[in-house]
């Protein structure tokens, strides 16, 4: 497999990353599904329940476990759910009274492989004002 592509295997369809912004301009469609997902994780509940989610055992969560962290309301985390859900930043599954989620992998591969710096490329700011 060469550098530029990343087979992420997961409850989606192996998936290919194309190269990052740095290396190819955004097309119209796929800014638009991009920044769907990044309004989505631009509130920190939300960027939260992404990271609770993906970090459960078993890489998915009952919502029943994601309420307790949070000094909100359960009516409010399942709306910040069905954002990150409608964003495309998880699944969801109703099994009796509960739903579990859980992150899609190609989601986070699209987001990574967007942000992704080209090789070669220092890691710490080396230009603009500081």
């Amino acid at each position: 497999m060469s550098k530029s592509e990343l087979v992420v295997l997961g409850r989606d369809d192996a998936v290919v990353c194309g190269s990052p912004m740095v290396r190819e301009p955004l097309g119209e469609e796929a800014a638009v599904d991009l920044a769907k997902m990044f309004k989505a994780l631009s509130d920190p509940v939300r960027l939260r329940l992404l990271s609770l989610i993906a970090s459960h055992e078993g890489g998915e969560a009952c919502v029943c476990d994601l309420t307790g962290p949070f000094d909100v309301s359960q009516p409010t985390i399942s709306h910040h759910l069905k954002v990150l859900r409608e964003a495309g930043l998880v699944g969801s599954e109703r099994r009796g009274t509960w739903v579990y989620y859980w992150v899609l992998p190609a989601a986070l591969a699209r987001l990574s492989s967007l942000l992704q710096a080209p090789a070669g490329t220092a890691a710490a700011g080396t230009g603009g004002s500081g």
